[in-house]
C-alpha cells in the first residue's frame, strides 16, 4: 500500500555539478528536494520505488548505475547506494545488482543523485521507467501494481511539467503551458488523484511534460490509500520548463 509520495523535478541541471555556473539559481529547488525526501523517511517504508520518465517501461534493481557523463560531467551514481561517485564504474557496470549493460535513464539517475545527497537509509530502493507514450490506463495499473509491492510503499515520482513556459524554452512558448502547469502543481499539491488521472496524455505530449506518465503512475498507487494529504513545496519555471515539488503522507 501507498504510504507517501514525493513528487520532484528531473532537469539533469538540478545536479550542481552539471549546471555548473547557474546552479544556484535551482538551490530552492534543490532544497525542497530533500525535504520531500524527509518526509518519506519519516513514513518509514518497507520500499522506495523511484518513477520516472524513459525510452520503454521496465524495471531497475538496486544497484543500477547511472551517470551525468552524457552532459558533460564526470559523475556517476547507483541506485540506492549512496549517490555521486567519481572514482568507481567508469564503464557503467560494476559489481551491485544492476543488470549489466544498463544504466539508469536520465530521470532515475537525478532521483538516484537526490537519494545519495539526502543520505537514504530508510527502506530499499528500486526503480521504475514508464515510456513518455504509456496510455492512462497502463499507467494506473503500474501504479497499482507499484503499491501492491509491500505492506508499506512509498514513491519518488521524478517529471517535469511543460517545456513551453517562454519564448527561449526548449518547445518555444505555447499558451496552453502554464494553465497546465498550474493544473499539475494544484493536483499535486493536494493530492487529487482524479485531476492526475484525468491529464490530456495528447496535449502533454505537445507541451513537452516528461512528468505526464510517472504522475499517473501515482495517482494509480494512491488508488487504495486512505487518507492521503498533498502539499506543495515548490512551484516555478526556470528557463521555461515547469518545476514541482511536492510530497503525499
Amino acid at each position: 500500500m501507498l504510504v507517501a509520495a514525493a513528487a520532484c523535478p528531473c532537469p539533469p541541471l538540478l545536479v550542481p555539478e552539471v549546471a555548473a555556473g547557474a546552479a544556484p539559481e535551482l538551490d530552492t529547488a534543490r532544497a525542497a528536494c530533500t525535504d520531500a525526501l524527509g518526509v518519506l523517511a519519516a513514513a518509514r517504508p518497507d520500499l522506495l520505488v523511484v518513477v520516472g520518465p524513459d525510452a520503454g517501461t521496465c524495471d531497475y534493481p538496486a544497484g543500477t548505475p547511472g551517470s551525468f557523463r552524457g552532459f558533460g560531467v564526470d559523475l556517476d551514481v547507483r541506485l540506492g547506494d549512496g549517490g555521486g561517485d567519481r572514482d568507481r564504474d567508469r564503464d557503467g557496470a560494476g559489481d551491485g545488482d544492476g543488470v549489466a549493460g544498463r544504466e539508469l535513464p536520465y530521470g532515475l539517475a537525478v532521483g538516484a543523485w537526490l537519494l545519495g545527497r539526502t543520505g537514504w537509509a530508510g527502506a530499499p530502493v528500486e526503480g521504475r521507467g514508464v515510456v513518455e507514450s504509456l496510455a492512462p490506463d497502463a499507467c494506473l495499473a503500474e501504479g497499482r501494481r507499484l503499491a501492491g509491492r509491500a505492506d508499506r510503499v512509498a514513491l519518488l515520482v521524478m517529471g517535469d511539467g511543460s517545456a513551453c513556459r517562454t519564448l527561449k524554452a526548449p518547445g518555444y512558448l505555447d499558451e496552453r503551458a502554464a494553465p497546465f502547469d498550474a493544473e499539475i502543481a494544484r493536483a499535486l499539491g493536494t493530492a487529487d488523484t482524479a485531476a492526475l488521472r484525468a491529464l490530456d496524455a495528447g496535449l502533454a505530449r505537445e507541451l513537452k511534460v516528461s512528468g505526464r506518465a510517472p504522475w499517473q503512475v501515482l495517482a494509480g498507487a494512491a488508488e487504495g490509500a486512505a487518507g492521503l494529504s498533498g502539499a506543495l513545496l515548490h512551484e516555478d519555471a526556470p528557463y521555461g520548463v515547469g518545476y514541482m515539488v511536492a510530497t503525499w503522507s
